[in-house]
């Protein structure tokens, strides 16, 4: 399928669009379910609207308003931030960490004391109040549960990129060390040394990884998260080279396991599950993005652009992103777990479609 780059704009304001309608619709099977999962016992209602869902959703926006110059985009950003911090922002955890990357950015722009404030407080609780595993890792405690001593691939991108962040922000080494130390102990614990994929994840009360399944969503926010990190912290010598040469290996597995038509299944390397699109917004998006910064050799970017044509297929008029997996826990028995996971449409949809996009626009 041979697209023209006059037909990725219109497809991103769409998208766009349909993002900020995404937003404010209520995830009912999520909601229902922290009727009897809430840990904290706060108000479930502060979760509608600030989970991870919503997170990376808010990042591929004030990406597209940032490189595109969108003033309206970041209005609605802000209106939005505004709006949730005055009501009151849910109990802090992994994935309610996620909002907070592009809110680190609005401060990054403008300096807002609130946003500081905010900002500093949830750095603050990452570093001496979140629950940590053996060796000290973030434990990946969500809003419904403790998963108590467990690393999990989501981790880097929901929580560690905003510390990171926050680091160059406030030139708070403390920061910049545990978010680096974060990446590499993932990478020790999670990273298949068959494959150069991650597992989703790892206990340290059993000593294994699961089900191990190489999980497809899961091992995309390594391959964004990478890129990104590099990019934000500018990390150099030994530890860049560590962090560059495990994202490479990943890359050379997902040429290995991409789906002849340009996609990936959601177990990356089970042709019997189904493709996935989330996953494969955001490996092309991280492929494109580690060439265009000299990460990876140029001839990966025709990894990238494959999953193009497929892509453009599954995006509606009305921005609405097609074969997106629902939220996944931990399979902790069985790969057939994620074989089953529901197929539905998820504002990390359109999210992980803007990044995927805007960066072909680059190119």
């Amino acid at each position: 399928m041979l697209v023209k780059k006059n037909q990725i704009m219109p497809m991103l304001e769409v998208l766009a669009e349909s993002f900020q309608k995404f937003l404010y619709e209520d995830d009912e099977q999520f909601l229902e379910n922290m009727k009897t999962k809430n840990l904290a016992g706060d108000d479930v209602s502060r979760y509608q609207h600030w989970e991870w869902t919503q997170g990376v959703g808010l990042y591929g926006l004030y990406q597209l308003a940032y490189e595109l110059d969108r003033k309206d985009y970041l209005d609605f950003l802000k209106s939005f931030y505004d709006k949730e911090i005055s009501l009151g922002l849910p109990a802090k955890n992994v994935n309610t960490c996620a909002p907070l990357l592009t809110l680190g950015f609005l401060l990054r722009d403008t300096g807002d004391a609130k946003y500081k404030e905010v900002c500093h407080e949830w750095a603050e609780a990452i570093m001496h109040e979140f629950a940590r595993t053996e060796e000290g890792g973030i434990q990946h405690r969500t809003s419904d549960s403790e998963n108590t001593g467990e690393l999990w691939d989501d981790t880097l991108f929901m929580t560690v990129m905003f510390l990171a962040l926050m680091g160059e922000i406030e030139d708070n080494d403390e920061y910049r060390q545990e978010a680096r130390y974060q990446f590499l102990l993932h990478i020790k614990y999670l990273v298949d040394h068959k494959t150069g994929l991650l597992y989703h994840g790892w206990t340290f009360e059993g000593h294994h990884n699961f089900a191990e399944a190489l999980w497809g969503r899961g091992n995309c926010w390594f391959t964004i998260a990478i890129p990104e990190y590099i990019e934000i912290s500018g990390v150099t010598g030994a530890d860049r080279k560590f962090l560059t040469e495990a994202f490479l290996q990943q890359v050379k597995a997902l040429e290995k396991f991409q789906d002849k038509g340009g996609m990936w299944h959601t177990l990356v390397d089970d042709e019997s599950s189904y493709l996935e699109a989330s996953a494969t917004c955001g490996f092309a998006y991280g492929i494109l993005k580690g060439v265009r910064l000299g990460l990876i050799d140029e001839k990966y970017r025709e990894v990238g652009t494959k999953a193009l044509g497929p892509m453009m297929k599954l995006i509606d008029p009305d921005g609405t992103v097609n074969q997106v997996s629902y939220g996944t826990p931990m399979g902790r028995e069985s790969k057939d777990f994620y074989k089953g996971i529901e197929i539905k449409p998820m504002p990390y949809g359109q999210a992980l479609a803007m990044l995927f996009l805007l960066e072909i626009l680059k190119i």
